[in-house]
Protein backbone atom coordinates (compact mmCIF):
# COMPACT_ATOMS: atom_id res chain seq x y z
CA UNK A 1 0.00 0.00 0.00
CA UNK A 2 2.70 2.46 1.03
CA UNK A 3 4.01 1.90 -2.78
CA UNK A 4 0.99 2.51 -4.35
CA UNK A 5 0.76 6.01 -1.49
CA UNK A 6 3.92 6.88 -2.64
CA UNK A 7 3.02 7.01 -6.56
CA UNK A 8 -0.20 8.64 -5.93
CA UNK A 9 2.07 11.74 -4.77
CA UNK A 10 3.96 11.59 -8.37
CA UNK A 11 -0.31 11.98 -9.80
CA UNK A 12 0.47 8.15 -11.90
CA UNK A 13 -2.99 7.36 -11.54
CA UNK A 14 -2.74 4.18 -13.74
CA UNK A 15 0.02 2.44 -11.35
CA UNK A 16 -1.57 2.93 -8.43
CA UNK A 17 -4.63 1.26 -9.49
CA UNK A 18 -2.44 -1.47 -10.57
CA UNK A 19 -0.54 -1.54 -7.68
CA UNK A 20 -4.00 -1.64 -4.97
CA UNK A 21 -4.65 -4.77 -7.49
CA UNK A 22 -1.96 -7.16 -6.78
CA UNK A 23 -2.81 -7.83 -3.10
CA UNK A 24 -5.01 -10.00 -3.79
CA UNK A 25 -2.67 -12.57 -5.77
CA UNK A 26 -0.16 -12.71 -2.01
CA UNK A 27 -3.58 -14.01 -0.34
CA UNK A 28 -3.97 -16.36 -2.86
CA UNK A 29 -0.29 -17.54 -3.20
CA UNK A 30 -0.19 -17.47 0.52
CA UNK A 31 -3.01 -20.11 0.73
CA UNK A 32 -1.51 -22.11 -2.25
CA UNK A 33 -4.01 -20.95 -5.08
CA UNK A 34 -2.22 -20.27 -8.33
CA UNK A 35 -3.94 -18.21 -10.64
CA UNK A 36 -2.89 -18.40 -14.84
CA UNK A 37 -4.89 -15.61 -15.18
CA UNK A 38 -6.22 -12.28 -13.96
CA UNK A 39 -9.70 -13.30 -14.39
CA UNK A 40 -8.51 -16.50 -12.61
CA UNK A 41 -7.45 -14.30 -10.03
CA UNK A 42 -11.61 -13.45 -9.29
CA UNK A 43 -12.23 -16.78 -10.12
CA UNK A 44 -10.47 -18.18 -7.12
CA UNK A 45 -11.23 -14.82 -4.67
CA UNK A 46 -14.54 -15.48 -5.49
CA UNK A 47 -14.53 -19.28 -5.18
CA UNK A 48 -12.83 -19.44 -2.15
CA UNK A 49 -13.21 -16.88 -0.05
CA UNK A 50 -16.03 -14.92 -0.68
CA UNK A 51 -18.63 -17.89 -1.40
CA UNK A 52 -16.79 -19.23 2.07
CA UNK A 53 -17.80 -15.77 3.60
CA UNK A 54 -13.76 -15.20 4.63
CA UNK A 55 -13.91 -11.93 2.64
CA UNK A 56 -17.05 -9.91 2.49
CA UNK A 57 -19.06 -9.74 -1.05
CA UNK A 58 -18.35 -5.58 0.01
CA UNK A 59 -14.52 -6.37 -0.43
CA UNK A 60 -15.32 -8.63 -3.17
CA UNK A 61 -17.31 -5.89 -5.14
CA UNK A 62 -14.35 -3.38 -4.40
CA UNK A 63 -11.34 -6.21 -5.76
CA UNK A 64 -13.60 -6.22 -8.92
CA UNK A 65 -13.50 -2.23 -9.08
CA UNK A 66 -9.69 -2.20 -8.42
CA UNK A 67 -9.64 -5.14 -11.25
CA UNK A 68 -11.69 -2.98 -14.09
CA UNK A 69 -9.17 -0.01 -12.87
CA UNK A 70 -6.40 -2.35 -13.20
CA UNK A 71 -7.17 -3.34 -16.89
CA UNK A 72 -8.43 0.27 -18.16
CA UNK A 73 -5.40 1.42 -17.07
CA UNK A 74 -3.42 -1.08 -18.55
CA UNK A 75 -4.87 -2.26 -21.52
CA UNK A 76 -6.85 0.87 -22.57
CA UNK A 77 -4.61 2.93 -24.48
CA UNK A 78 -7.15 5.36 -25.02
CA UNK A 79 -8.39 6.21 -21.80
CA UNK A 80 -6.64 7.67 -18.72
CA UNK A 81 -6.93 6.93 -15.26
CA UNK A 82 -7.00 10.71 -12.97
CA UNK A 83 -7.04 11.74 -9.98
CA UNK A 84 -10.59 11.44 -9.72
CA UNK A 85 -11.23 7.67 -10.36
CA UNK A 86 -8.34 6.67 -8.22
CA UNK A 87 -7.53 8.92 -5.29
CA UNK A 88 -11.72 8.20 -3.65
CA UNK A 89 -10.18 4.55 -3.99
CA UNK A 90 -6.79 4.66 -1.95
CA UNK A 91 -8.58 4.65 2.13
CA UNK A 92 -11.20 1.58 1.21
CA UNK A 93 -7.82 -0.19 -0.14
CA UNK A 94 -5.85 0.17 2.59
CA UNK A 95 -8.92 -1.06 4.75
CA UNK A 96 -9.12 -4.34 1.90
CA UNK A 97 -5.64 -4.51 2.20
CA UNK A 98 -5.54 -4.75 5.68
CA UNK A 99 -8.39 -7.18 5.29
CA UNK A 100 -5.91 -9.43 3.38
CA UNK A 101 -2.96 -8.99 5.21
CA UNK A 102 -4.45 -10.41 8.09
CA UNK A 103 -5.79 -13.42 5.73
CA UNK A 104 -2.62 -14.19 5.34
CA UNK A 105 -1.34 -13.79 9.20
CA UNK A 106 -3.34 -17.03 9.77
Amino acid sequence: MSEAEGIARLEYWSAVANRLYYATSALLIANKFNAQTHRGVVHLLGMHFIREEIISKESGKFYSRLFELRQTGDYDDLFELTEEDVKPLLKPARDYIDEIEELIKI
